[in-house]
């Protein structure tokens, strides 16, 4: 994971960056990922349990819940410092001191706003006004404790000046952490390093005290600009799991360890986070706020360490560097996958055969490969448990029977509970209808699905969306269940999302029906 590449005039100890996660407090105020305080504690565990300095554990003033759960983490997780968030204002400060009692390692982050547009539209407050309110809270917030952070909302986007005019006054009143935040993601790394390098170098105490960036992604930069701070002399970032924030989203925790890992020869930096756990603790988030992480999210998502095209595969076959740049086991991810689809080549569907236990002779990998591109037409994914089936086919791809297939369903939501109603063509074409109840009309239908095949499946994520657009839009759904011991995806289509549905399920159950039938293995040699 190292970069063999030294930044110019980089010194010889990395530099120890901090990580002040605020997933529980920007990242929650994202739409939809709202959290119980039982929930923010659990999350507070896992970022504890990551080896995160700071956590800021919400915005005490804003409501009950936020000060229930300050309280509840601050009782409970002692190792991280504990941050909650205060405007500049009196009674504010007051609630977020009271919210932090019996915390082990309190801090108080107060903010303000500087920029001209904000000091005009939202605060209606002069230059002077701004300095003496940040001043004077930053005192107030010292009488509590020890540990004061002060932030400069919008402070990208404040004259240089004025700026650093503010954070001055913040650090001779007691701030003890100075954040300068990109509140709108509207600045570039180029602006980052500098303004950062030029308030470290030029405000009164500023090497007394820690700078900190927090950047929004508007733009899409939020990482580089964080990234760009550090090499301007920030030691703490703000960031977040999974990227999570208002509108766009913050700076991703795990994008910016990474680059600091794999690039460290680059940025002389490092952090104290425990890399391996970075993928249960995006896992464990998205199953606490609903919000699944898109595939190609880099180093968390399902895809990170993903490869299908076949000349990357067969790149990986030969040394894995040539086609990635991190360990998966470093971030959590238990090993690369090969995904077998319809972009794969022959040297990875002849290395997975060979895995199985299978060994063929030319002509038997020609009639397999041929066997695996015909079920590629029939479903995105190709499995070890289908490459099983279809070497128990002769490598023909004559799979046994077609499954279960849907003959018509009927769905109903009206009443207390769903109903649904399907008839379905069983392997050996005799009819078979079920009626279930449910929950909600995928409940039922999963529920009369799971009668008509005794196939039960657990389900874990459930997602729908539109594939195509305008008249040859068609709904995709795709499942990921547990069946005993052993994880499934499915996928379907359909102009109807619910029949989509019904497809995605019956996908899985009749790949769990065949994976059950006993299959002899004939191994065949060259």
């Amino acid at each position: 994971m190292n970069d063999t590449q030294p930044a110019p005039g980089a010194a010889a100890a990395p530099a120890q960056v901090r990580i002040f996660d605020t997933t529980l407090r920007d990242g929650e105020q994202s739409p939809g990922c709202s959290m119980t305080p039982r929930q923010k504690l659990v999350m507070a565990r896992a970022l504890a349990g990551l080896g995160v300095d700071v956590i800021e554990t919400g915005f005490p003033a804003s409501s009950e819940s936020d000060r229930e759960a300050a309280r509840l983490i601050a009782r409970e997780v002692r190792t991280p410092v504990l941050a909650v968030l205060s405007r500049c204002l009196p009674a504010d400060i007051e609630a977020s001191a009271r919210a932090l009692d019996g915390a082990a390692r309190p801090r108080l982050h107060v903010f303000i706003s500087t920029s001209a547009l904000h000091r005009e539209h939202k605060l209606r407050m002069s230059k002077a006004q701004v300095l003496d309110t940040a001043a004077a809270c930053v005192a107030q917030a010292r009488g509590f404790v020890d540990d004061v952070e002060f932030s400069t909302e919008d402070g990208t986007r404040t004259e240089r000046e004025f700026l650093a005019e503010v954070v001055g006054a913040a650090i001779a009143a007691g701030a003890t952490t100075i954040n300068v935040p990109d509140t709108l993601g509207y600045t570039t790394p180029e602006e980052m390093r500098a303004l950062f390098a030029h308030l470290i170098a030029t405000v009164p105490g500023a090497r007394d005290v820690v700078f900190s960036a927090h950047c929004h992604d508007d733009l899409g930069m939020a990482v580089a600009n964080s990234l760009a701070a550090i090499e301007g002399g920030a030691r703490q970032v703000e960031c977040t799991i999974n990227g999570i924030g208002e509108r766009a989203g913050n700076c991703a925790m795990e994008e910016l360890v990474m680059a600091l890992k794999v690039r460290g020869a680059w940025y002389n930096a490092d952090t104290g986070i425990d890399t391996r756990k970075l993928v249960p603790a995006s896992k464990l988030l998205s199953r606490l706020v609903g919000m699944p992480v898109q595939r190609n999210k880099a180093v968390v998502g399902a895809n990170a360490f993903a490869h299908e095209s076949g000349i990357h595969q067969h790149g990986m076959l030969r040394h894995r560097g040539t086609y990635e740049i991190m360990n998966p086991e470093d971030v959590g991810w238990p090993a690369s996958k090969m995904v077998l689809g319809r972009h794969s080549g022959r040297a990875a569907v002849s290395h997975r055969l060979r895995a199985l236990g299978y060994t063929l002779g030319e002509a038997q990998l020609d009639q397999a490969f041929a066997g695996f591109k015909a079920l590629c037409e029939r479903q995105r994914v190709v499995e070890d448990r289908d490459l099983e089936t279809l070497m128990h086919g002769d490598v023909r791809g004559d799979v046994r029977g077609d499954g279960y297939r849907l003959a018509s369903m009927t769905v109903s939501d009206r009443g207390q509970r769903a109903s649904a109603e399907v008839e379905l063509s069983d392997p050996d074409g005799r009819s078979v209808g079920k009626r279930a109840l449910g929950d909600g009309p995928v409940d039922a239908l999963f529920a009369a699905l799971a009668s008509a095949t005794g196939v039960e499946l657990e389900l874990e994520s459930y997602q729908v969306h539109s594939v195509g657009i305008g008249a040859d839009a068609r709904g995709e759904a795709n499942l990921s269940v547990r069946c005993g011991d052993d994880a499934w995806e499915g996928t379907g289509t359909s102009t109807d999302v619910i029949e989509a549905s019904a497809l995605a399920w019956l996908d899985i159950a009749n790949r769990v029906l065949r994976a059950r039938q006993p299959v002899a293995r004939e191994r065949a040699t060259a």
